[in-house]
């Protein structure tokens, strides 16, 4: 009863693939399946930008005919461009509490990031930072929000006893919408008095004109964040194109100071909330749930994903209560929206100043997730 491990190649039926996290987390309640269709395209070569920049693997592992657990492997050129590292990632890194599982699914990653001439392997990210990062190590009881990953409670022993060690802690926030803390209503009043900002939303039927903006906004404001890759122009359209299907446009804004789009805060609907019962199944009654959900009974959460300023406003004294005007702002328009909480995620646990500007705010930390590392020789 060893375990054998399958390669899926991009391309491939990744049916399988899909299956084996549905094997490991069965009967966690607090799980919400992804929606099938939407992994096939993450899956899919010819639908996902990603791989034009990348190359990548994944592996089913199976124990006496039965699904056991799952992982990828991937090179991202746009990282290795960056940081000129030879650092592959791994990700997708599911499995039952099996400790030979799970070092032979990690072993197969690192062997096959080695052999093309890796020297560290680091996630688990499926695939990039911009999407489910980490195993989480706190906060199982709740269910995941939209793109965020989930684990088991024994994941964590699990890769350590596969050889990884702790690089990083990332952190989400949790903000239940009510009281303003009457600092944070100060600099939001300040900020407000101020004839040259502005706060302006994000429109659907202006989004593709406005995503490379926002997305200029988030290369400067994140470029000196750990792990940080800017995202490419196919990437920044498939954004669109997604974000357009659920963006709020009360969630999103733009800040400009004189004019000019100098910050933004972008909250998405927390379609998790709408999509948990559904198994991944958009067919037969899926979908017309998820559309009655949304129109009819609407979703009581949220995720901020996006805050940044232009690193230029760093240092500027006048500017320095504009980061917590723009989380009062969105709280105040989530409450007139009716959302109940939203989640802040994700911070890195050494960005001090941005996880004390949120605890100011009122949020707490309530889920963890742990980015490891693995060197070679």
């Amino acid at each position: 009863m060893t375990i054998v491990l399958r390669e899926h190649r991009p391309g491939s039926d990744p049916s399988d693939f899909i299956r084996a996290a549905h094997e490991v987390y069965r009967n966690d309640s607090s799980w919400v399946p992804p929606l099938d269709l939407d992994m096939r395209d993450r899956l899919n070569p010819r639908k996902n930008p990603f791989f034009q920049h990348a190359e990548a693997t994944w592996w089913t592992a199976w124990r006496d005919g039965r699904l056991v657990g799952r992982c990828s492997a991937q090179i991202d050129q746009e990282h290795l461009k960056l940081y000129q590292d030879a650092t592959g990632y791994f990700g997708f890194f599911d499995t039952l509490e099996d400790p030979e599982a799970a070092r032979t699914l990690v072993d197969a990653a690192a062997q096959w990031l080695e052999r093309r001439g890796m020297k560290r392997m680091r996630g688990p990210l499926s695939f990039t930072f911009k999407e489910e990062v980490g195993v989480l190590i706190e906060g199982f009881d709740t269910p995941p929000v939209l793109l965020m990953g989930h684990s088991r409670p024994y994941q964590a022993a699990m890769a350590e006893a596969a050889g990884l060690s702790k690089v990083k802690d990332l952190f989400a926030w949790r903000y239940d919408v009510g009281q303003i803390p009457t600092r944070a209503q100060r600099a939001w009043e300040q900020v407000q008095s101020y004839p040259e900002v502005r706060f302006r939303n994000v429109l659907k039927r202006n989004l593709h004109r406005e995503l490379p903006m926002l997305m200029d906004i988030f290369n400067d404001a994140w470029s000196q964040n750990w792990g940080f890759v800017p995202a490419t122009d196919e990437e920044v359209k498939k954004f669109a194109e997604d974000l357009k299907l659920i963006l709020d446009e009360e969630l999103a804004i733009i800040v400009e100071i004189d004019g000019r789009a100098m910050g933004m805060c972008i909250s998405v609907p927390n379609l998790n909330e709408a999509i948990r019962d559904l198994d991944g199944k958009l067919f037969p009654t899926g979908l017309g749930e998820i559309l009655w959900r949304l129109k009819f009974k609407g979703l009581k959460s949220a995720r901020l994903m996006l805050l940044g300023l232009r690193r230029e406003l760093r240092g500027v004294k006048r500017y320095g209560a504009l980061s917590t005007a723009l989380y009062v702002e969105i709280a105040k328009r989530g409450l007139a929206k009716g959302y109940e909480w939203g989640e802040l995620s994700l911070t890195l646990e050494d960005n001090h100043p941005v996880n004390l500007g949120i605890r100011s705010m009122g949020g707490r930390k309530y889920k963890t997730y742990r980015v490891y590392d693995r060197d070679f020789g």
